[in-house]
């Protein structure tokens, strides 16, 4: 009968940092699949930065070791994060630290050979989409009703987004053979038109298979999944790496997961992956729980799960209220009091004066704005919130989501009062007039041939006073018949736009500005229109309530139309002059991801907003508990004052209850904190390699993760004085 084994002790020693129990099982852990189970804040990267140290400190070679996440910035901090710890620099720029993409691509190169362009801006895909358009119509054009081929920028935009989201789910190598057209499209939940741009794209990308031409963003994850699919040659010619690492395993999709599946087959592989199944929010991208949840424990029957409970971002007011609202553990490993402060509004634009309140709050605090988020569910709902920062003089920045004054449906409605009111120096800056055309074309619903349109962009972008003969512009003909998929998409929209800027040159400058664009909205059927161009009804729900705060910010005015004409162009001249870096930031939730700040803002927490009525409830508990959890010292919840109106995700958080337990988790995190290693503390050495005889001869030890030598604590350090780190 064998004895028992020791138990392992860690021997790489963490600069700055002692690990808890559960850091500690996971950075010994033994077997070959490893599955980390992590709350929001819960140092998933770190942990993982421990479990490489841990390997390298075992000799392992770090050209043996493979880190894969899914953004370039999160591949950055996972770097930056070992040398934090220790890890000496040159070990780090030895070890394989890539993103998916990154890694699809180095491996893609052996057999593509030097001609492929990679394109990591979607918006540079824009001349391969408009060739596969081309295909699809030439093909089908009056053959389907539901072709809808349309070229401005919108359109571009959606269809980019469908073929990602075919690619991430494999669900181009779903098997359709024997499904209609209209089947296929219904299976995958895209557009028809889309769908089929798809396949010609494809083609095109491909060169008709004889191998890839171009890659953009997902491509050559895409490319590398198809290529591993039913052990193809490629899935041979992967390295033999002995530890594969994974961070944010939530954000999965299927392409991906083929790929580690490859890596993690080999007999000699090792795999670690950590990810919290409740921050699965990318759906549109392929993302799903069911990869944390079955498919890692279907494909890897005996792997081992660990937890990471405790946050290190909040602390425990916040850490028990997201364990009432998820029904799951989680703790704080801080003694910290992340506050949960809760106002009332009775309508929106007093939610956006409760915003300008808490900032105040925030900044007589002794706190910076440059520290605090504003998360919104959508897009639409920061409107009220930057005409009140506007006014309160609080610079704020918008990275991710462009100010209300640049979105395309306000473009649209800002490009005919520009044409209407005679007015085209108001647009101001050449990507300005371009982008107003691209909004004038899209909401007209024009078909334009990209080149007729791009020479017409170009002259604009000189010559505001070209804006006004867009629409005497003729869609371009063949044989004297324009061709059906790229004639004027829906003629009736067309003439109703043309008829709407008759009027509205007829209209009374003085007229109360918020009538007039009622109206105006009503005579460009820009409703029905929206619902058209974006297919999805969220999305164009989303458009919808972006005009109707608008025209509410026109009615709260007072003004008539010329001076609320002025007074947008004022506004987001004040808005571009005061952005910068130390500046409140305004994102959607799904953007912040990843992120963290000293204090959230959760506006418009009410019932039709968040959640969603046409949403999933359970993709928006995951947003609500993202956006929550992206907090360190403060989390403000503006609700409506009726509590019929209010959010259900505030009374599923028991903020009475979970803050009774918190205080009691508070008060023992001040006299002892959670469980951690028992490690042996080190004393490193300032020994040069010409002097490593020596201190080795003493009893010095050899730390190869960091590659430094050391002694324990509790030696006689005499002998070492020469070398005793300052």
């Amino acid at each position: 009968m064998n004895a028992a084994q020791p138990p392992r002790t860690a021997r790489f020693i963490p600069r700055g940092l002692t690990p808890t129990a559960e850091q500690l099982a996971i950075q010994l852990a033994q077997h070959k699949t490893v599955l980390i189970d992590a709350n929001a804040g819960a140092a998933k990267t770190t942990t993982l930065a421990l479990r490489i140290g841990e390997a390298l400190a075992r000799n392992l070679p770090p050209e043996q070791i493979l880190a894969l996440t899914f953004t370039v910035e999160a591949r950055d901090v996972l770097a930056a994060r070992l040398a934090q710890l220790g890890v000496a620099p040159a070990l780090v720029q030895r070890l394989h630290i890539l993103s998916f993409e990154d890694f699809a691509r180095w491996q893609l190169d052996a057999s593509d050979g030097d001609g492929v362009r990679n394109y990591d801006d979607a918006r540079l895909l824009k001349q391969y989409a408009l060739q596969a358009m081309d295909r699809v119509g030439q093909r089908y054009a009056g053959k389907l009703e539901q072709l809808d081929l349309q070229t401005h920028s919108v359109a571009l935009a959606r269809f980019l987004e469908v073929q990602c989201q075919l690619k991430a789910g494999m669900a181009l190598q779903r098997d359709v053979e024997f499904m209609d057209l209209d089947e296929i499209a219904t299976l995958l939940d895209v557009p028809l038109t889309d769908y089929l741009t798809t396949l010609e794209y494809e083609a095109l990308r491909l060169d008709g298979g004889a191998g890839a031409q171009f890659r953009g963003p997902l491509d050559a994850s895409y490319d590398l999944a198809c290529n591993l699919d039913g052990g193809a040659r490629l899935a041979e010619q992967l390295p033999d790496y002995r530890l594969v690492l994974c961070d944010e395993l939530h954000d999965l999709n299927e392409a991906a997961f083929r790929i580690l599946d490859a890596l993690i087959s080999r007999s000699t592989c090792f795999f670690v992956g950590a990810g919290d199944r409740d921050q699965v929010i990318y759906a549109r991208l392929g993302a799903h729980d069911s990869y944390l949840r079955e498919r890692f424990a279907a494909r890897f029957p005996k792997l081992q799960r660990l937890p990471l409970t405790y946050s290190f971002r909040h602390g425990p007011h916040l850490a028990h209220a997201m364990a009432r609202f998820k029904q799951k553990p989680v703790e704080s490993a801080l003694d910290l009091h992340t506050e949960i402060r809760q106002a009332h509004y009775r309508d929106g634009d007093e939610c956006a004066q409760k915003v300008i309140a808490a900032l105040r709050q925030w900044q007589a605090d002794g706190y910076g704005a440059d520290q605090c988020a504003i998360l919104l569910r959508e897009r639409h709902q920061s409107i009220a919130l930057e005409n009140a920062l506007i006014d309160a003089a609080i610079p704020y920045r918008t990275p991710a989501m462009a100010g209300y004054l640049q979105r395309d449906e306000i473009l649209f409605l800002r490009g005919l009062l520009a044409i209407g009111l005679n007015d085209f120096a108001a647009i101001r800056t050449p990507a300005l007039r371009m982008a107003v055309v691209d909004a004038l074309v899209a909401f007209s619903e024009m078909g334009f041939g990209p080149g007729q349109l791009d020479h017409f962009k170009a002259q604009i972008s000189k010559e505001p006073t070209l804006l006004g003969e867009l629409y005497l512009i003729e869609a371009p003909r063949r044989d004297g018949v324009a061709p059906d998929y790229r004639s004027v998409a829906a003629s009736a929209t067309r003439r109703a736009v043309i008829d709407a800027l008759a009027w509205l040159g007829q209209q009374d400058r003085q007229q109360p500005a918020s009538s007039v664009l009622q109206q105006l909205c009503e005579r460009v059927q820009l409703v029905n229109t929206a619902k058209r161009i974006f297919v999805r009804p969220y999305a164009a729900e989303v458009v919808q309530r972006s005009v109707a705060a608008l025209l509410h910010m026109a009615e709260r005015s007072g003004l008539g139309l010329q001076d609320f004409w002025l007074a947008l162009n004022q506004r987001e001249a004040a808005s571009l002059s005061r952005r910068g870096t130390k500046s409140v930031l305004i994102e959607c939730a799904a953007q912040a991801k990843g992120k963290e700040f000293g204090h959230v803002i959760l506006p418009y927490l009410q019932a039709d907003e968040f959640p969603h009525p046409r949403q999933p409830r359970a993709d928006e508990e995951n947003l609500f508990y993202v956006a929550a959890t992206r907090t360190r010292q403060r989390l403000t919840l503006l609700s409506p004052a009726d509590p019929a109106l209010r959010s259900s995700f505030i009374s599923k958080m028991q903020l009475t209850e979970s803050a009774a337990s918190a205080d009691a988790a508070l008060q023992r995190q001040q006299h002892h904190a959670p469980s951690a290693s028992a490690a042996a503390g080190r004393i490193y050495l300032n020994a040069s390699f010409h002097e490593k005889d020596q201190v080795k001869a003493l009893g010095a030890q050899f730390d190869m993760a960091r590659r430094a030598w050391y002694v324990e604590t509790g030696r006689d350090l005499g002998p070492f004085a020469p070398w005793l780190k300052k």
